[in-house]
This record gives C-alpha cells, sequence and structure tokens, in this order.
C-alpha cells in the first residue's frame, strides 16, 4: 500500500494538528484505526444524497422502495472505493495476525438500537471491509443496561486496560447508534533497554519547568537522520522482527516542537523515515519510560472530516447524522522490554557520553510514531510533552 496515497495519512496528520491546537498535554491515536471507523461511517454516505451517512439509517416509517433506491446507490459508491477498503482490510488483516514479537488489536463495533431499522447492504459492507458487525442493544428502554454492555465489550477487547468507556449519563434514550474504534498496542524491541540502566533525569516541559523522570537508556546501532532544513533529529528504534518502529522526533530546543509542528507534514514524515533516508549511527538514546492514554469523540473527527469532504467533493457538504456517539480509544506503554510489564526505577546515577556515539536525549518534548515497514503507514502518533 502507498500511504502517500492514502486517505489515512493525510486525514490523522489533519487531525493531530486540530487536537494539538486544541489540547495542551500527550497526544496519541491511531490514523488506520481513525480511518476505518470513519471508512464505517462513509460506507452510508452517497455522493447522490443531500445529507451523506444520514441515509444509512432508516425508521420503521422507511418504506421499500426508499431502501431499494439507497441500496442502489450504495452499490454504486461502495464500487468507487472498494479499493481504499480493500486497502484498509488487508493492512489490518495482517497487523493482526497473531504473533510472539508483538500484540496488535483493531477492533470495531456498531451498537444499534434494536427497534431502529438500519439498511442490510450497509451491515453487509461494514461486516465484510471491517470486520465490524451490529450488536442489538436496548438505548430506549434500558440505556445504562446498553451502556454497560458497551463498556463490557471494550474491556475484553483490550486485556481490562480500557474500563468505563462511556460514563454514566453519556449515553440517552434517543441514542440510535454508537459507533467504537478500539486500537490496543503491546510490543518488545528488538533490543530491550536495561533496567538497571533507567535512572532518574529531569524532563523539561519548558525552559523553566522540569519534572523527573525515570529515563531509560541504551548505546546500540540505530536508524538515525538529523534534519537538513529544521532543528530536529529523528531515531527509529525497532519492535522484534523489525515489521514495526517507533520514531521518535526530537526538536534541538526545549521548546522548538511547536515550530516544528508548523512546518512538518505527512509526506515528510513517511519520506524522512525511509530506510534509505536513514543511515545507522551509533546512538546513546535517553527515553523516558511513559505510559499514553487517550479518547477522541465524533465531534473532533467530523472537524476534520468535513473539511476534507469540502475539498475533495463538491457533494459532500453534510455530515448530519443520528449516530450519537463515536469514540477511538488507544492506549500505549512504552518500558525498558516494550511490554506492558512493571518496571522499577533505576538508581540515582548519571551515564557518561560514550566516545563516537550520537546522543539522542528525550528530556523535552517530542513527536513519536509507529510505522508498519512495509506499507510505510503511520499506524500511531503522539505527541508526548507530560510526565
Amino acid at each position: 500500500m502507498d500511504s502517500l496515497d492514502a486517505p489515512d495519512t493525510q486525514f490523522g496528520f489533519d487531525l493531530f494538528k486540530r487536537l494539538n491546537n486544541r489540547k495542551n498535554g500527550n497526544i496519541f491515536f491511531s490514523p488506520v484505526g481513525m480511518s476505518t471507523a470513519v471508512g464505517m461511517l462513509l460506507l452510508g454516505s452517497e455522493r447522490a444524497t443531500s445529507t451523506p451517512l444520514q441515509k444509512m439509517l432508516f425508521s420503521e416509517k422507511d418504506t421499500s422502495s426508499n431502501i431499494k433506491m439507497q441500496e442502489k446507490d450504495m452499490g454504486r459508491h461502495t464500487e468507487k472505493t472498494k479499493e481504499s477498503h480493500h486497502q484498509l482490510q488487508r493492512l489490518s488483516s495482517d497487523l493482526s495476525k497473531p504473533t510472539s514479537d508483538y500484540e496488535l488489536k483493531i477492533a470495531n463495533r456498531l451498537f444499534g438500537e434494536k427497534t431502529h431499522l438500519f439498511l442490510q447492504k450497509y451491515l453487509d459492507y461494514v461486516e465484510k471491509y471491517f470486520h465490524a458487525s451490529l450488536e442489538p442493544v436496548d438505548f430506549l428502554n434500558a440505556t445504562d443496561e446498553s451502556r454497560k454492555k458497551i463498556n463490557s465489550w471494550v474491556e475484553s477487547q483490550t486485556n481490562e486496560k480500557i474500563k468505563d468507556l462511556f460514563s454514566d449519563g453519556s449515553l440517552n434514550s434517543s441514542t440510535k447508534l454508537v459507533v467504537v474504534n478500539i486500537v490496543h498496542f503491546k510490543g518488545q524491541w528488538d533490543r530491550e533497554f536495561k533496567k538497571e540502566d533507567t535512572i532518574e533525569e529531569e524532563f523539561w516541559l519548558s525552559k523553566s519547568l522540569s519534572k523527573s523522570v525515570p529515563m531509560m537508556t541504551q548505546c546500540q546501532s540505530f536508524s538515525f537522520t538529523s534534519l537538513e532544513n529544521l532543528p530536529a533529529k529523528i531515531l527509529g528504534i525497532p519492535y522484534k522482527n523489525n515489521d514495526l518502529s517507533m520514531f521518535v522526533l526530537l526538536p534541538d530546543d526545549i521548546d522548538g516542537l511547536e515550530k516544528i509542528i508548523d512546518i512538518i507534514s505527512p509526506e515528510n514524515l513517511v519520506e524522512w523515515t525511509r530506510p534509505g533516508n536513514m543511515e545507522q549511527r551509533a546512538v546513546c538514546v535517553h527515553l523516558p519510560r511513559f505510559q499514553v492514554e487517550d479518547s477522541y469523540d465524533l465531534e473532533a473527527v467530523l472537524g476534520v472530516l468535513r473539511e476534507n469532504c469540502a475539498r475533495d467533493s463538491e457533494h459532500s457538504s453534510h455530515l448530519d447524522m443520528h449516530i450519537q456517539k463515536f469514540l477511538h480509544k488507544s492506549f500505549l506503554v512504552v518500558t525498558e522490554d516494550g511490554t506492558e510489564a512493571g518496571a522499577s526505577t533505576g538508581v540515582d546515577f548519571t551515564v557518561n557520553a560514550v566516545p563516537g556515539y550520537e546522543n539522542f536525549i528525550c528530556n523535552h518534548p517530542f513527536l513519536f510514531f509507529i510505522k508498519h515497514r512495509d506499507s510505510d503507514s503511520v499506524l500511531f502518533f503522539g505527541r508526548f510533552s507530560i510526565p
């Protein structure tokens, strides 16, 4: 798959910039996971209709002729977009194959009001391309029980790491459809950080404010590049079998991240981290042991989606739907061995610089992203700025 032509790459970066402007602190999400969830909605969007996405939902009073007309329109739309759905399907299937090297789960589910009539062809396509089934629930008469059922499913998909995704009162009796996308990742580094080398160091939130953090350290050969036109450098840390790698974009200055974000593009990130554009270099890396967990609702996603649709198609001018909740939840833990296993903080001492090694010290805000080697797809994207 050519990620530069894939809509999830640009969509994900547009979303990141929007979140970066609106939110302080850490950011973490999956562009592929988010695009998959949006793709489930776009299967119900029809260029021939005045209200895209809304037409996938039908009330009991809709006639069979209207349903047949929508099925015909849905077929034309799907023929034009099925290749991109196939690409997402293939990538998701490849990454979800059992492996002892890492655990990656991208799960989708629709929860629909049981008395509401949904277009069957739409449900068939969602099942085919996104492996997402519709779970009938009783939002009308048993809202809280339905909420608990959704939360229980989320817990089961994330090894009980994500609990109470929907808080009490977040759904109501008028809810018709809830779309949930879950991304859960655990990976082992190709070369583990030794726990005895983890030390307490200062992480600078700004030039005047710092916080002590457990800083993992390792001196090895890594993929490295110093950007020519930007005051920043990038390091690639591979996971076992090298299918996936975490890339860290580190500004030279403590407060240099925002200036870089305004300049870089998704094409830049992919191009900079291609194997031919990075060299193997002896590097001493200092990386915080950290955990990020985040969630985003429909409104943040639709803001980007509306703008993209406005750019791409004069017919896609509305996203007025019955959907009231669409939540993307992502979770990542970075430790010495790369898994979620706990690790103790090392003793209070410093590591001297090693002659001939490049220092890559992540002691101030940085960007990180996890990229799939074969497809160049950015699976996860984040900003780490507050330990």
